[in-house]
């Protein structure tokens, strides 16, 4: 008798534990470029970041800041002054997601280009330890691929060692990396070379009141390509069995 107690007792520890952990309340805070941060007045506006429309695919339990910022690199996102409020806030157990590489590679901007086997690299590592040492989670993300086909058909690279430095810099960390370049090359080649523009923003004069003038992106998200590339991030977590998985809806 005592014994089957006791392991009834157990059980209803392990049960309460569980409830306890599933309904923990989880903040998210993320830093990056245009293709994650919020785009202005969303009702007119075709342009979405794909951060924009994540927060969508978790439950109450998990608060996202969007902290990104159009046009920035690991260098301008600290150097303008943008970090320094993400650092102050952070809070042990916050996740940080970190994704940068677009702006880095901008070698006619000195103020935003790094150099990727140097400068970059020890830019996320700093990222990484300052955000460690406030008791937060790093985690490292490769920049999307652009929409950037040659005349063959073939996507080509936009981001050269920017994403295998990344890749590099969350193995010496020891930080779960997710590989969005790779995985957005293979949603713009299963979408193809003319259904890829809707991932984007493709609108001809007069066809969307936002851009009257008409538009040609190939970088930023339309919301079907940010929808997709939210898909994409939570279908990785579910491959990695990351702990936000358990935060999904």
């Amino acid at each position: 008798m005592k014994i089957y107690k006791l392991i009834l007792l157990s059980t209803l520890l392990l049960m309460s534990c569980a409830t306890t952990n599933h309904s923990k309340k989880i903040t998210i805070h993320t830093i990056g470029d245009s293709t994650m941060a919020i785009k202005p007045d969303p009702d007119k506006n075709p342009e979405r970041g794909w951060v924009q429309v994540l927060p969508s695919f978790f439950n109450d339990n998990v608060q996202i800041f969007n902290h990104a910022v159009n046009g920035r690199s690991t260098k301008s996102f600290r150097e303008l002054g943008h970090w320094k409020p993400v650092l102050e806030s952070l809070k042990k157990g916050d996740y940080l997601f970190i994704q940068f590489g677009h702006n880095d590679a901008k070698d006619t901007d000195p103020t935003r280009y790094t150099n990727p086997q140097t400068s970059y690299r020890y830019n996320l590592i700093r990222y990484i330890e300052e955000a460690r040492a406030k008791g937060a989670i790093p985690i490292l993300f490769s920049s999307i691929a652009r929409r950037k086909f040659n005349k063959e058909g073939v996507l080509l690279d936009s981001h050269g060692n920017y994403t295998l430095i990344a890749r590099l810099v969350a193995q010496e960390m020891k930080v779960p990396f997710f590989d969005m370049q790779y995985l957005t090359e293979n949603l713009e080649n299963s979408y193809g070379v003319e259904e890829s523009k809707k991932l984007h923003l493709h609108f001809k004069p007069g066809e969307n009141a936002f851009f009257p003038e008409g538009k040609v992106d190939d970088t930023h998200l339309s919301v079907l390509g940010a929808t997709e590339i939210s898909k994409i991030f939570v279908n990785e977590l579910k491959n990695q069995k990351h702990p936000l998985e358990k935060y999904l809806k």
